[in-house]
């Protein structure tokens, strides 16, 4: 399989080269796995505010049809309560300093404390294409649809 496009990466924390760089960590994974680069184990306890964890790594992906998506690894989300401090981090194409990953305990308050380990894997990063539309400011729509304004939750929940 070819890479439709072509990124630059540089290596910021020179742990990665033992730790492992991101990579796919299966035959048909659809994210790289994001190390974290700390110097000693950070705790975070559950109500504690969101922590910034540096990737060890910048990306250059120089072009405005691609951007990278930094998500909640499922199984430490779930598990253990890990997930990121603002849900979903979005890197712009033309963003190259380095990707830190946003970290938060969901975890009720008195619930499991989390201890992040450096080099552990504790986000991923998913690359996605990105659609830029011309837009046109309109008065009225140009046609109906069957939804047409019926507005939030609208389609209801049922079968």
């Amino acid at each position: 399989m070819h890479a439709l496009h072509n990124i630059e990466m540089r290596i910021l924390d020179p742990r990665l080269h033992d730790w492992g760089l991101p990579r796919y960590h299966s035959e048909q994974a659809a994210a790289w796995d994001l190390h974290a680069c700390i110097d000693a184990p950070l705790t975070i306890a559950p109500g504690d505010p969101a922590l910034l964890v540096p990737s060890g790594i910048a990306l250059l992906m120089g072009e405005s049809g691609l951007a990278a998506l930094v998500l909640p690894r499922s199984g430490l989300g779930h598990r253990r309560g890990l997930v990121l401090g603002n849900a979903v981090g979005l890197i712009d194409a033309d963003y190259s300093a380095e990707i830190m990953i946003s970290v938060w305990n969901r975890n009720p308050p008195g619930g499991e404390v989390i201890t992040i380990s450096p080099g552990d894997r504790i986000a991923q990063m998913l690359f996605v294409p990105v659609v830029r539309p011309d837009v046109n400011v309109v008065g009225d729509f140009t046609r109906d649809t069957a939804r047409g304004a019926g507005g939030f939750g609208s389609t209801g929940v049922g079968p």
